[in-house]
This record gives C-alpha cells, structure tokens and sequence, in this order.
C-alpha cells in the first residue's frame, strides 16, 4: 500500500497542459479541508459615531440589542414609504438589493481567493450579471406591457428577438471569458467562473421571482416580506429573553425557544397583517401598467380570495370558540400556509448561509448595516420564501388571466385576430353559450 501511494504521488497530472515545468497552480482551491481557506473577514465595525457614543455606558449585548433594534426600526420605515410611493419603487428597491447581493457574494470570492488580477474577470463578472438581467426584465416586458411595446417599432424588434440576443450576449462573454484563460490561473478562473453563474443563480432569478409575485398584487410582495422580517425578528427576541436550548450548530446562538416562539408569533401577526391589507384595492389588485397615464394601476375588483367568506367551524372546536361558524377572508387561511413556510422552513436558508460564512471563516457578507451585517445576511431567507410564493400562486392561486390573454391578441396581426374570433365563435355555439341566428348580426 505504500508502494501504491509512492507511485500515486511520483505519477504526473495527465489533465495538465504538456510544458516542461509542472504548474504550480491556486493551491487554496485544491485542498480537501476548510484548513485551506484562507481567514478572509470582511466585516468590520461600521455602527455610527452617534450610536457609539449613546451606547458607550452599556454590555455588548444590549449594545448590539439596541443598534439592532434601531436600525430595524428605521428599515422598516423606509419599507413603508416605498410601499406608499407604489409599484415601481418597489422593482427599483428589488434590482437594487439584487445588485448590492451580488456584489457582496462576488467580492468574498475575490477576497477569499485572491481573484483580483484574473484578467477581465471582474469586468466579465458584471458583464453577466447584466446580460442575465437583460434576459428576465425583457421577459417581464413582454408579459407585462405587450400593449404598449406594439406601439414601438424599436420595442416590437426587441421583444420579436429577446431570447436570440440574449443569447447572443451571452456568448460574447463566454468567448471573452475563454480568451482571458492564462496559463498557472486556469483552474481558479474555471473555479470563479462556476461562483459567479451560481451567484447569479441565487441572485438574479430569485429577485425576477420577487418582481412576478408583485405583478400578482403587491400582497403577494408585502405579506412574505413581512412575515420573514416578523419571524427573524420575534425568534431573535425569544432567543434573547428565553433561549437556552442551542438549534443547531451552524447557528449557535440560534435557539428551540426562539425557532418556537417565533413560529407561533409569525402565523398570529401574519394572520392580522392579512387582515389588514385585504380590506384595501391597492394591495389586493394585479399590478397592471396604465398606458395612457405612464403609470402602474392597482384597481380592480378584488377576486374571490379577498372577499369575506363564512366558514363552519369543526365540531370539536365549537366548544372551545363557542361559534358554529366564522367570518374570515380565503387569503387569511393562505398567510397560515406562508407563515408556517416562513417559521419552518425559511430559517433554513439563514443556516444555509451561516454554513457558507463558515466554510470561507467570515462573519458576514459585508457591514453596509450596523449590527445587522450586509444586505444578503438580511435577505438569505427572503430568496427561499420568494421561490415558495411564486410556487404556491402558480399551484393553488393563479388562474387564467384575462387581461394578459387581451393583451397577446391586440400584437396579432388582423387575419390572425379574426381566425381566433371565428374559431371562439364557433366553439360557443357548440356549445350553446350563444345562439346561432344571432351571432350572425
């Protein structure tokens, strides 16, 4: 067995190139161990002179207690004021977030493996990330504002050929990332070349999934959100108070009295924050743009989820509610099934990034947020939940659109329009909807 291995460690690479002087190259890649990686903490202190100074007299705990608390207070209020503004500040805030994450993941690969002098792969790097963007929002135009890109000959050429030039921008960036392979850095440029697709994978589409839940009814954007932000916040409160019982180790301060005590929390206040905003059209409505004001309209008549339904409560609950029936909105039954996704399963994408933040020993993606961390330490959950609801509406929710059906007639040509008009024609007077003798008038 020794003579085995001796031989296996003399047997030269037979995947390398074939020069003369064997090649040295990224050993932090090759290892088998997290003793490999290199220590590369990027976080650092960035909590305001202000708060210091207010905070100075307390224990580090409760310092971070309260720079925690307020800088989630004002997050939140700026959450709001977007929320007022309407739809479109909301996209905005989405592709900003998806950009600031990016860059986060992306520079703890530059750091971590001292990718900085790889030729182009920076510039290559944003390079992708705005091609794949080109690719979804261009999708979304076409779902979405069909009307009003038939009015546009330059529009009409670019949505007729998205995915063709899309892909086509794509391999240019391919090709530019073949040319700028150097010898002794292949396997760190191959290496940087599968974090950036999966960066984007994280990224780019689930951020595209944010923005099609919005275009539902901005509900489907707020009440997840929320829930998330309400389980993060009340499993942390529980875990401070009254946690004793460690959750799991990738996540030691994370504890069973906060994961449980969060749950019960999150379906109670998501259960009332749903209530609330049913009773308002501006929530419950498609988000649907308004050609003639240039602008995103949220009216309509609200569906059938968010209007008042009565339920019979079971009889072994009768006695305990003292009621035979309930009064209650569909979608308050629904923020159940997304509050108890938040509470279970979400946290799973935090544990999934402190695991990430353990493997390559750092403590978070960035500072941009005192006493939080960087926007993705904020947001590793919200990623998980929005692929949840985009499942959850195409599975138990969404049904035919009328409106989106509209809007793919009017781009048809008139002989196509009216081929379609016979065809629907003949099918309703087969079957009986309308009577023969008078379709012809």
């Amino acid at each position: 067995m020794a003579e085995l291995r001796k031989r296996g460690a003399e047997k030269p690479h037979q995947d390398q190139c074939s020069d003369k002087d064997p090649i040295k190259e990224d050993k932090y890649v090759e290892g088998d161990n997290d003793s490999d990686i290199p220590d590369a903490t990027l976080s650092s202190d960035s909590t305001p002179e202000v708060l210091k100074s207010a905070l100075s007299g307390l224990s580090s705990r409760w310092k971070n207690w309260w720079i925690r608390g307020i800088l989630s207070i004002t997050m939140t209020s700026l959450f709001f004021l977007l929320i007022y503004m309407g739809p479109a500040m909301l996209i905005l805030l989405v592709s900003a977030i998806q950009v600031k994450c990016f860059h986060e993941i992306i520079s703890i690969g530059h750091k971590i493996y001292r990718s900085y002098e790889l030729p182009w792969f920076r510039t290559l790097s944003w390079y992708f990330l705005l091609c794949v963007n080109y690719f979804f929002y261009g999708e979304t135009l076409a779902d979405y504002f069909a009307t009003s890109v038939h009015r546009e000959e330059l529009l009409q050429f670019l949505i007729r050929y998205h995915r063709f030039i899309s892909f086509a921008l794509y391999l240019i960036g391919f090709c530019l990332f073949v040319l700028s392979l150097v010898k002794k850095h292949y396997r760190l440029q191959f290496y940087m070349f599968g974090w950036t697709h999966v960066t984007l994978l994280i990224t780019v589409t689930q951020s595209h999934l944010v923005i099609q839940n919005l275009f539902e009814g901005m509900i489907w954007f707020i009440v997840p959100i929320s829930i998330v932000i309400c389980n993060d916040i009340m499993a942390y409160l529980f875990g401070f108070f009254f946690g004793r019982t460690p959750l799991i180790k990738l996540s030691p301060k994370k504890t069973w009295e906060g994961f449980i005590g969060g749950f019960f929390m999150t379906v109670i206040i998501g259960f009332l924050i749903a209530y609330i905003m049913v009773q308002f059209e501006f929530f419950v409505c498609p988000v649907e743009y308004n050609s003639e004001t240039n602008s995103f309209s949220t009216t309509c008549e609200p569906a059938g989820i968010f209007r008042l339904h009565k339920y019979t409560v079971p009889l072994y609950l009768q006695p305990l509610i003292g009621m035979e029936t309930v009064s209650m909105y569909p979608f308050q039954i629904h923020s159940i099934a997304l509050s108890t996704f938040a509470s279970l399963i979400g946290p799973f994408g935090g544990f999934f990034a402190s695991g990430f933040k353990r493997a390559f020993k750092i403590k978070d993606f960035a500072d941009t947020i005192p006493g939080h961390g960087g926007i993705m330490d904020r947001f590793d959950c919200q990623y998980l939940m929005a692929t949840f609801v985009h499942v959850y509406i195409a599975s138990f929710i969404r049904g035919p659109n009328p409106s989106k059906v509209l809007q793919q007639l009017l781009i048809l040509h008139p002989e196509q329009q009216l081929n379609i008009y016979k065809t629907l024609k003949a099918h309703l007077i087969e079957k009986g909807v309308i009577d023969a003798a008078l379709s012809d008038l």
